[in-house]
């Protein structure tokens, strides 16, 4: 009877193992090739069919516009007569669990122009527009979460997260905090000798002031900026890592043709499909 939501739901993965708990599950994305998967079987209802699970509610969505893309209710405040104009919904959500997307195999995007001045969509256009999208910095990533948690958990409700880290990573200092979220755990599992993951879990002890929203931001990170580095450019920070060690331009080198074969064998693949619906046709 409880109410997960993943806010970076992907291939819904995290979703799956909610629902086969029992809770009804809600996910978001913002990339919407992931969420409508290949289509036929390969697609995250087909993953929920399989196990005879709900389907997830599932929309595609901004995470770092979390308030603009769901729509709040006006909360009544009887004791001070007509409708406040807080735009702070009641919180919905039992638990968010979710592996944000920190630039190690894709990137993390939000909604956004490359140009100063974009152009408008047309009014005709905007049934079926895909916005633009630009990089979004893992430090906003993590910030944003926090404050979606913040917002929309139910007191006493928990969010569960993953972050990769190095090992001069500092749980005490260097992951992010909120002032109305407390840690409870952050379980730590090696990759290798220097790169990891942690397990985060927090707990919603206070509730969420819009006031404060500024005051919030401010003290998400322990060290300022020292802090969000550790969580950033990890794909760089890999790289620079393997290139140090014996071996790694051959590596490399073998890779690459891997890659470039797996290339050439797909294009093949989808010549000879080309060719085959032609000739039925």
């Amino acid at each position: 009877g409880t109410i997960a939501f993943d806010p970076f739901v992907g291939t819904g993965s995290i979703l799956l193992a909610c629902a086969l708990r029992g809770a009804y599950v809600v996910g978001s994305d913002i990339d919407i090739r992931v969420l409508r998967g290949k289509g036929g079987d390969q697609t995250i209802w087909k993953n929920f069919e399989y196990y005879n699970l709900p389907r997830p509610e599932i929309v595609r969505s901004d995470n770092s516009l979390y308030a603009r893309h769901f729509r709040h209710h006006q909360r009544l405040q009887q004791a001070q007569g007509p409708a406040s104009s807080s735009t702070i919904a009641e919180p919905l959500y039992d638990a968010i669990v979710t592996d944000p997307p920190y630039g190690i195999r894709a990137g993390a995007r939000k909604i956004g122009s490359k140009f100063d001045r974009p152009r408008p969509v047309l009014e005709e256009n905007r049934h079926d527009h895909i916005a633009q999208t630009k990089v979004y910095q893992v430090s906003d990533v993590m910030s944003d979460l926090l404050d979606v948690a913040a917002r929309t958990l139910v007191m006493g409700g928990r969010l569960v997260y993953i972050i990769p880290s190095f090992q001069d990573f500092n749980p005490e200092t260097d992951l992010p905090r909120h002032d109305c979220l407390v840690l409870l755990y952050s379980c730590y599992q090696p990759f290798g000798n220097e790169l990891g993951r942690r397990i985060v879990v927090m707990k919603k002890i206070a509730q969420y002031d819009e006031a404060k929203r500024s005051d919030y931001a401010k003290t998400i990170w322990i060290n300022g900026a020292a802090s969000a580095e550790k969580c950033a450019n990890l794909r760089d920070k890999i790289v620079e890592k393997a290139k140090q060690k014996p071996g790694y331009e051959e590596r490399a080198a073998i890779r690459k043709q891997k890659r470039k074969a797996h290339k050439e064998s797909k294009k093949e693949e989808k010549r000879a499909k080309k060719q085959q619906t032609t000739q039925e046709a």
